[in-house]
């Protein structure tokens, strides 16, 4: 029976939500109008109202998860996005994989910070909040559904899949509810996909709150007092935005086969360009606070950081990037409500900022090189060509479309090699910005002439040259661009290790926030150069085989064939395909898949054998994802056993083929990252004709070239799963099968019944026979087989060496530890001034 309260509870709210919002906005401007007699009442009426907005958006996410929670696939998004085979942790997956659940998530944590602000800033909490009460009107109106005419506000996830869709089924029966919903991509299956969405959306929400203080300081005439409690904010939304990223290139890395873990996807770089535009701003708001110069830099970089949020927004969401990238959003209508949300709030900033602009303070004195000021605007510059750059590009199908509204034609495209392109341009501004970053250091902290700079830089030069020499020799790195790279990379992290050891020594650890942040920069930057220049692809075909004609020469070049058990030499490695696994609930280990049976209900399975202690067979044992299979593969070197790795794939006919994910063995120095290209599909078989073999016991002969042993042969009483009769007679033989150094045994039954034969024959999906026990003559002492045959198992895969890949997260994690610490600095500043009243 359909469920149409909790759709219903779930549309309510968003409208709830959406009136409350600006309600919340009016009656925060009557806050900051209102005479002091009637502040109090008005600041009790906003924040009721803002807690109703809250309250109303938390049950919209509610409702949306109790729908896929309990599998209500008579609406449309739970049908789309999720299915009874999903474990709960991937549920939570499926509430974010559409945009309108993207969007919930969103307004959640604008609703998380908006109350975190009026708990810790009362001063700002009327300009501030009008701001953030707008836009969640703005966001909110993405999920309302309403149709007004030919007008519609926003798309509901709370639709039902009757009203979505035009399917035959809906008019001989509406109340129909389809058994299971489409499922989760594959791709999305995976823990990273938990924590990462969350957290690029908070990093996302967080960008709100230095451009809230921005407007509510120009507002309100304080035009550069916003900077201090804004500042702690744009911090936090720069380390979480970050970490937001890192996450997404870390679930590249381990989910998706391309090799690496960045690949300048425009959605990926709709993301990257904000953040360095926030990581300019904090540095320009910091100078402000230190020297009284950048106030004005600080307002442009605040307000274009959470302008770039929208359109990247608009990017990705509007369906104008479909065929330029491969994660961007089908276009659900929204493109004009989202254009007119990013031009509102473009509109406003520009107006308070032109209005405010001759009111700015800013100072007349000339920066001189040997300056702070001077160092931190060049590196404000940088980090601003480096999302220039990036963001044009990006641009070009949007552009296109724009044109083409109007009526024109545009035949620009997008760069055809990303990957090159972009990081031919990125790679230099990193050089670049990390020398900034290492000489910067040193005028931050001290006051320096030319003769005092050279003392500085010195001994960190020398160092630096001496390492980066040891680096170059030990590494052979040979390429004249990577060893500047090593260069400038080493330069950075001794010369802020310099720094940061005389921070620790003089004062507080936490003065060391920039200084940890620019170490990291520096082992990103190294890590970045060898993990993708001096990639190793140890798979290489001797076959002479090509697998796949719809692949380039190199792809066919870089695959290995893997026959099931037996042995191949890849580079320093002996390796052996050992089957299909899965993943068992409850089991840590992965299972061998040819000892369980589908049930044919969702994720259940049937032991057909006993597993160690884990299951008896019989048994019936609840599967994670069946779909998913994990080829395991095992690596020798000088006949020992190092390591076995188990990549996954699955064959998605919605996806369009073959869906892989990778597994790697990680070393201190490198990963060994390998996945599978391509599989055996033995779910139809084409048998082959029949063969015949008329053996005795004791005898050794050969079926589809593997030796064959016949062991005799035994009068059976019962039978597995068959009942034996009175009179029945039924005899089982006993097959062994050598393949490699793995022994087989197959045991086809023939069955007499009233004079009729019955055969149980054995299928081994490995070795791809199948055998059946086809007649006795016992006159001869002979037994006839009858053995057909079909592809035996394999894989095709592809194994990478990435040298010093860890070198790049540890740098990205420390580079997180670094803002953490400027985040607690910059709060404790802050709060030290608002409890001597001055905030």
């Amino acid at each position: 029976m359909i469920n149409t309260f909790i759709g219903n509870l779930g549309h309510v709210m968003s409208i709830v939500a959406f009136v409350s919002a600006l309600v919340s906005a009016y009656a925060y401007y009557q806050y900051y109008k209102a005479n002091e007699l009637e502040k109090s009442s008005w600041r009790r009426f906003s924040r009721v109202s803002f807690y109703v907005h809250a309250v109303s958006s938390v049950m919209i996410a509610f409702s949306l998860f109790e729908i896929i929670y309990n599998h209500r696939f008579e609406y449309f998004y739970a049908y789309s996005h999720s299915s009874k085979a999903l474990p709960v942790h991937y549920m939570i997956s499926s509430f974010w994989e559409g945009q309108e659940g993207a969007f919930i998530l969103w307004i959640f944590w604008n609703v998380v910070l908006g109350i975190s602000l009026i708990h810790t800033n009362k001063a700002w909490e009327a300009p501030v909040m009008i701001v953030f009460a707008l836009v969640q009107a703005f966001l909110v109106s993405m999920i309302m559904g309403v149709v007004i005419g030919d007008l519609k506000i926003g798309s509901s996830p709370f639709i039902l899949l009757r009203d979505a869709t035009q399917a035959p089924i809906f008019q001989m029966n509406p109340d129909f509810i389809p058994e299971d919903g489409t499922g989760l991509n594959p791709l999305l299956q995976n823990i990273w996909m938990v924590i990462h969405p969350p957290t690029l959306f908070l990093g996302y929400a967080s960008t709100l709150v230095p451009f809230a203080f921005l407007i509510g300081g120009l507002a309100t005439q304080r035009y550069s007092e916003w900077v201090r409690p804004a500042l702690p904010w744009a911090i936090f939304s720069t380390m979480i935005l970050g970490m937001g990223i890192l996450m997404g290139a870390y679930w590249a890395y381990v989910t998706l086969n391309f090799g690496g873990y960045w690949n300048w996807d425009p959605v990926e770089n709709a993301v990257y360009v904000p953040w360095l535009i926030l990581v300019a701003s904090v540095h320009t708001m910091i100078t402000y606070k230190k020297s009284s110069t950048a106030l004005k830099t600080s307002i442009v970089l605040v307000i274009l950081s959470f302008i770039l949020v929208l359109y990247a927004t608009f990017l990705v969401r509007s369906g104008v990037l479909g065929d330029a990238s491969v994660h961007s959003f089908t276009d659900l209508g929204l493109s004009g409500q989202l254009l007119i949300y990013m031009l509102f709030f473009l509109v406003v900033a520009l107006f308070f900022a032109i209005r405010s602009w001759k009111h700015i303070p800013s100072s007349e004195r000339e920066a001189s090189v040997y300056s702070r000021e001077f160092w931190i605007f060049i590196g404000a510059t940088t980090l601003g060509l480096m999302g220039f750059q990036v963001i044009l590009p990006t641009s070009i199908p949007a552009w296109n479309a724009l044109v083409e509204s109007f009526g024109g034609i545009s035949n620009m495209a997008p760069p055809a090699d990303q990957v090159e392109f972009y990081t031919k341009f990125q790679l230099w501004f990193g050089v670049a910005l990390s020398l900034l970053t290492a000489v910067g250091q040193f005028f931050w902290w001290q006051k320096m002439d030319k003769k005092a700079l050279k003392e500085a830089l010195l001994t960190p030069y020398i160092i630096s040259v001496l390492l980066s020499a040891a680096i170059i020799v030990l590494a052979k790195v040979y390429d004249w661009r990577y060893m500047i790279i090593v260069l400038a990379g080493t330069f950075t992290i001794v010369a802020n290790a310099v720094i940061l050891s005389k921070l620790v020594k003089k004062s507080t650890f936490k003065l060391a926030g920039g200084s940890l942040a620019h170490i990291g920069l520096g082992m990103v930057l190294i890590g970045i150069m060898f993990s993708s220049g001096y990639s190793d692809t140890i798979s290489i075909n001797m076959s002479g085989l090509t697998y796949s004609n719809s692949w380039e020469d190199e792809l066919n070049k870089e695959h290995v064939l893997l026959w099931i058990n037996k042995p191949t030499q890849m580079k320093d490695y002996t390796v052996i395909y050992r089957g299909r696994q899965k993943k068992v609930v409850g089991i840590k280990e992965l299972v061998p898949a040819k000892i369980l049976e589908s049930t044919g209900q969702v994720n259940e399975a049937i032991a057909l054998e006993d597993y160690k202690d884990y299951f008896k067979k019989g048994d019936k044992v609840n599967l994670v994802l069946e779909e998913n299979d994990y080829f395991k593969i095992d690596y020798f070197q000088n006949e020992v056993l190092k390591f076995s790795l188990s990549p996954m794939s699955q064959f998605n006919e919605g996806m369009g083929g073959l869906i892989s994910s990778p597994d790697s063995k990680i070393y201190l120095d490198r990963d060994l990252y390998t996945y599978v290209a391509a599989m055996n599909d033995y779910e139809d078989p084409e048998w082959k004709e029949d063969e015949f073999y008329e053996v005795a016991p004791g005898d050794q002969f050969h079926v589809a070239d593997f030796v064959t042993y016949f062991d005799g042969a035994e009068v059976l009483t019962e039978i597995d799963d068959y009942v034996l009769q009175e009179g029945d007679v039924a005899v089982k033989a006993k097959l062994r099968i050598l393949d490699y150094d793995v022994e087989k045994t197959l045991e086809p039954t023939f069955i007499i019944r009233n004079n009729q034969v019955g055969k149980l024959p054995v299928v081994d999906n490995e070795l791809g026979i199948k055998v059946t026990l086809d007649n006795i003559l016992p006159e001869q002492n002979q037994f006839v087989f009858k053995v057909n045959q079909y592809q035996k198992d394999y894989v095709v895969m592809k194994a990478i060496v990435k040298p010093y890949i860890n070198v790049l997260w540890i740098g990205s994690i420390l580079m997180l530890i670094g803002f953490t610490v400027a985040i607690y600095r910059r709060f404790d500043e802050f709060k030290k001034m608002r409890d001597k009243g001055l905030e």
